[in-house]
């Protein structure tokens, strides 16, 4: 029999990498402080997850100056969101095939 739990894509086991993509998936360009702030983590700690991300062209950035200050963006690619999206797909039907009638 196939285990769903099994098709669980590893990179959203994480909370942090899921939360960056629940975020990303339904907005455009969201800058680097705007994810720390809304994720409530530590430069080095979304960085770190950020980077996972991007090894899997799961997200894009964009790096541009306001004013003097430098201020990367980021966005989910479309291979970024689809993957999300099978993962929530298959997490749904997970769910559904495991709830008690």
């Amino acid at each position: 029999m196939d285990n769903l739990i099994n098709k669980f894509n590893k990179v959203f086991d994480n909370r942090i990498r899921l939360g960056i993509m629940s975020v990303l998936v339904v907005n455009d360009w969201v800058p680097f402080k705007e994810l720390k702030t809304l994720l409530d983590l530590t430069d080095g700690n979304l960085a770190s997850h950020i980077n996972t991300l991007e090894k899997e062209n799961y997200i894009e950035f964009k790096k541009e100056f306001v004013g003097k200050k430098p201020k990367t963006s980021y966005k989910a690619t479309v291979q970024g969101k689809k993957a999300f999206e099978e993962h929530l797909a298959i997490l749904e039907s997970f769910i559904k095939k495991n709830t008690a009638h």
